[in-house]
Formats: C-alpha cells, sequence, structure tokens
C-alpha cells in the first residue's frame, strides 16, 4: 500500500463516569514515523485505543487505510499461552500438520490459505528480535518480561501491517532488545505511531505530534529537533510577555497622565469661565463639550490598556509551565574516598540454582555514580536488593556505611499510600523547621494546599517528585541511593525532573536501567555489567 494512514476527525471521548477526555480532536498522520509526546495523564494511550478500536468514540469518526498492527503498554496474554498462539499462527501450524498427516479436508486448505511458509516467516520475525532461541511451542512461562514485549512486538510484524503503532514499546526492554526495535522502527516504510519516553526511540521518528488538550501542534524532525524548536517558542513567548507587560505599564501611565491633565484643564476652564462672565448657557455648553471630551479621552486610555491586558494573557497563555526542579542537597555529600558499603562474596538463590556464577565482590566509595547493567534477568535488580538489605544473601556479607541507604523502586512504592505528602515528609524528617519543609516542598513543586494531598491520588510524575523530597529530604539524609528502573512509566517531563533531582544530589548512587540517555543525562563516572552470571567492570554501555 503506497499510501497508509491514521486519522481521526472531531473525536471526542469521555469515560462511563462522564469525565471528559478528548473534545473535537482532529489528526492526520500518513507514511513515515511518528512519535505523540505529552505527559501522563495528558490521554495518550487512550487516544492511541480509539485510533485502533478498542474503545469507542462518543463523537467524531476514526479512520484507518491499510493492515492495522497494535502493540498495547499491557498485553493480554495468559501464561500457559504458547509462542505460536500470541503470533497468532497456531491454527495455521496445526492445519498444515494434520494436511502433512494424511487429512486434505477443505476445512485445513482453508485455514492455511497462502501462508504454507507461516513458520519460516515468524522464524524470521523472531531471529530478528533476538529470540532465534524460542521456540514456537514454548508456554510464555519460561520467558522473561523482556522477552514477552519482543514477542508481542513479532506478532505485530508477522501480519505484515501496513499501519504500526506502538505504545510504550521499550519498556522492560534491556539495552539489546532495544536496538533490535530500534532497528526495527529504522527501517519501516509504511505509517508509524509511537508513544514512548525513550528519547533514543524518538530521535527516530520524522515529525513529533504533541499532545495538549484537545489539540495537536505538529513538529518535522525528530525529538531532538523538536525540543529545540519548542525551546525558541519558549523564548520567544517569553520576549512576548516582557514586551507585553512594559505596553501595559505604558498604557496605565499615559492613562493616569491623561487624567491629571484632563483635571488640571478642567480646573483653568472653570477659573476661565467664571473670569469671563460669559453667560451660563454658553459657560455650561463650554463644561459640557470639556466633560465629553475628558470622557472620550478616558475611554479611549483604558480600550487600549484593555488590549494591552488582553495581550499579556494570550502571550501568558503561550507560555509552557516550568517544570524543572532547582535543589542543594549539601546533607547528602559524601567525602571523596570515604567507603559507603563493601559486599564481599555475596550471591542468591532462587530454589537450588544461585543466581550468579560465583560469588560477587563490589565496594563504593565516595560519591560515586554508578550504573547498574545487563540483559533482562541478569539478575541486577536481586543484587540491588541485596545491597539494600531487602534480599539476604544465601552467602557472603554486606557492609554499610553509618550513613542511611534509601531504595526507590520503578513502583514508586516508598511511602504511605493513605497519608499525605505533607504527613510522609514530616515523617521522614520530624526534627526540621517547618518553613525548611515547606521550602523544600516548593522546590519540588509542591505549593499551596497541593501538599495536603494524600499520596494515592498522585499520578506518576507527581508520586515520583512526593518520593524524591521525602527520601532526599529525610533525617539523616541518604548517602547511598539504589535505583531500580527509576524512569520506566514516567513521561519525559518527569524523567527531566528525576535528572535534576540527582544531579544535585551528592551521595553515591547505584542505577538500574536501560535508558542510556537518562544514564548520561546523570553524569554517571562508573560502569558495572551482569553478563553469564558475573559481574565485572566496564568502560561504558558499548563495551
Amino acid at each position: 500500500m503506497s499510501h497508509p494512514s491514521l486519522s481521526c476527525t472531531s473525536l471526542s471521548f469521555a469515560w462511563p463516569d462522564d469525565t471528559p477526555v478528548f473534545s473535537g480532536l482532529t489528526l492526520a498522520i500518513g507514511p513515515g514515523r511518528t512519535g505523540l509526546v505529552a505527559p501522563n495523564g495528558a490521554g495518550k494511550s487512550t487516544l492511541l485505543r480509539l485510533l485502533v478500536g478498542d474503545l469507542k468514540p462518543t463523537a467524531g469518526s476514526v479512520g484507518v487505510d491499510g493492515e492495522l498492527g497494535y502493540l498495547p503498554q499491557t498485553l493480554a496474554l495468559t501464561l500457559d499461552d504458547t509462542v505460536d498462539e500470541v503470533l497468532g499462527i497456531a491454527p495455521v501450524r496445526a492445519a498444515i500438520a494434520a494436511i502433512e498427516s494424511g487429512d486434505a479436508s477443505e476445512e485445513n486448505f482453508a485455514i492455511v490459505g497462502t501462508d504454507w511458509d507461516v513458520e519460516e516467516r515468524a522464524r524470521a520475525v523472531l531471529d530478528r528480535l533476538g529470540l532465534a532461541d524460542v521456540g514456537l511451542d514454548r508456554p510464555l512461562r519460561t520467558l522473561s518480561g523482556g522477552q514477552i514485549i519482543s514477542l508481542g512486538l513479532a506478532a505485530q510484524l508477522v501480519k505484515q501491517p501496513d499501519v504500526l503503532v506502538l505504545d510504550e514499546p521499550t519498556n522492560n526492554l534491556d539495552l539489546e532488545a532495544r536496538e533490535r526495535l530500534y532497528a526495527v522502527v529504522e527501517s519501516w516504510k509504511g505509517c508509524l505511531l509511537v508513544v514512548s519516553h525513550d528519547r533514543a526511540l524518538l530521535d527516530r521518528m520524522d515529525q513529533i505530534v504533541e499532545l495538549v488538550g484537545d489539540e495537536v501542534r505538529v513538529y518535522g524532525g525528530n525529538f531532538t529537533e523538536y525540543t529545540e524548536a519548542v525551546e525558541r517558542e519558549q523564548e520567544a513567548a517569553e520576549r512576548a510577555v516582557r514586551t507585553a507587560e512594559q505596553e501595559v505599564k505604558r498604557q496605565k501611565r499615559e492613562a493616569q497622565e491623561a487624567k491629571e491633565r484632563a483635571a488640571k484643564r478642567a480646573g483653568n476652564a472653570k477659573k476661565n469661565l467664571s473670569n469671563l462672565s460669559l453667560p451660563k448657557i454658553i459657560a455650561n455648553q463650554r463644561k459640557s463639550y470639556a466633560e465629553e471630551s475628558a470622557a472620550k479621552a478616558n475611554d479611549m486610555h483604558a480600550q487600549r490598556l484593555e488590549d494591552a491586558k488582553t495581550k499579556l494573557e494570550q502571550a501568558n497563555q503561550d507560555i509552557r509551565q516550568k517544570s524543572k526542579i532547582a535543589i542543594s542537597l549539601p546533607d547528602t555529600e559524601v567525602p571523596a574516598g570515604r567507603t559507603v558499603l563493601v559486599a564481599e562474596g555475596v550471591n542468591a538463590s532462587y530454589g537450588a540454582a544461585p543466581v550468579f556464577a560465583g560469588p560477587v565482590d563490589l565496594a563504593i566509595r565516595g560519591p560515586e555514580r554508578i550504573a547498574l547493567i545487563g540483559g533482562n534477568g541478569s539478575g541486577k535488580s536481586t543484587l540491588l536488593r541485596m545491597l539494600d538489605g531487602r534480599l539476604e544473601p544465601s552467602t557472603g556479607t554486606v557492609r554499610r556505611n553509618a550513613g542511611r541507604t534509601a531504595f526507590l523502586s520503578q513502583r514508586l512504592d516508598t511511602l504511605d499510600q493513605n497519608r499525605t505528602i505533607w504527613e510522609n515528609l514530616k515523617a521522614a524528617a520530624p526534627e526540621r523547621p517547618e518553613t525548611e519543609l515547606r521550602h523544600r516542598l516548593a522546590q519540588f513543586l509542591f505549593r499551596g494546599d497541593s501538599v495536603h494531598r494524600p499520596v494515592g491520588v498522585l499520578s506518576g510524575g507527581e508520586r515520583l517528585r512526593a518520593t524524591l523530597v521525602c527520601v532526599l529530604s529525610a533525617d539523616p539524609a541518604p548517602q547511598l541511593l539504589l535505583l531500580d528502573e527509576p524512569t520506566n512509566n514516567l513521561d519525559l517531563v518527569s524523567v527531566g525532573q528525576l535528572e535534576n533531582a540527582l544531579d544535585a544530589y551528592r551521595g553515591a548512587f547505584v542505577v538500574v536501567s536501560h535508558d542510556l540517555d537518562f544514564l548520561r543525562a546523570i553524569r554517571v563516572n562508573r560502569w558495572l555489567r551482569v553478563r553469564d552470571g558475573e559481574l565485572a567492570e566496564t568502560s561504558g554501555p558499548e563495551s
């Protein structure tokens, strides 16, 4: 198909409780690679479900031109499913096997159709996505989470779609699996729509579509070009605000000066009229004319001032809200060379099988910024839990410095969900003055009554900021942070806020992540890789 496309016209949607999501949204996407971006909660995944037909709009229409493939964030699979069932080729395989066994019924030939090479095509797709050792009859329970995500993508590619829609496709994928996905995206010839917070993936797009309320803004180029364009827009908007503010001040000043001149003229006119001893009717006419002139001048200046205020309001609407966390965390400082943690000969076992091929040794000293990388299922999270003390090693010991260690999981489940942000912070730092806590909350963008919201009702980005302010403000301050896939399920704004916070953190940290842009942004200076059951120093992610 030469012009595969995906579109919606005047699209409106509300949840069953009448909570509106979109009203009158129009979007058209043609051949090429398109990235869809917006903060968490803006409706990106809901829009994708509407476009692919998982949800029905309350008004408007959706159009798909071509065969459609869709990979949602959460796959509706069971662990008893087999690989060929996920790929959608199990009936065809069964029919081919039956024909080869002598059952030449019309039903079997109808099921096969022209798909005699379905196994070869499926194997080629699986091999391309790094699943060469995964048999078609294997149950999902024997696969890792990352392998299941790759299998879900394979199921769509086997269909050979013209239009492909991907919702956060790199979540839970290790570096090698991500690179294979990037290769698929780079070679895509049809219509591709991607929702992702993975900047490396978005930098492979031909255009970026930003979802803003009921409208979309289209930016040509990849994500880096989009961010540069947004920055230019922001600078222009800020200049327009400054210009509008000056115009409002000028109009106020001129209006006041005009009033003062009018009052002075009125006083002089009254004095002159009394001196001229004019007839009353003429004096009243002159007085009425002066009052009318003053009223017209007042109306003119009032209108100019109102116009200036309107322009200022419009200019302010074009300003994007600042979302950057700017903080200082001197209490978290660790002197260079101080030993923070030593693990000697540690290993863990699940059943009779050890996680690592042999005992693991690790020493963390000073304010080291350590990235722990490796394939899915290699034992990274297990090692992190042993370092934190959440998992007791089956062998060896872990010695921690007297300074506090804090653990930040991708589930962000550190805080009491039933308490407010303020109550959680007070529990973490009971000795700190309330004014200091209020200031710290404001630095993490919690102001006014927002600090009294229960943690359980917060969005993903809000929960991240609440967790960060409590963890980093705790008494005593943490000198070692352990972070397990902290950017999973975070939007790009929230990832940026996490980067800001870690940039201000002055202790040591160990972070498990497959997001290389994030790891570079937080200035990792030591890389550890888990491979084939062994932990080893490496010079970087590519080594």
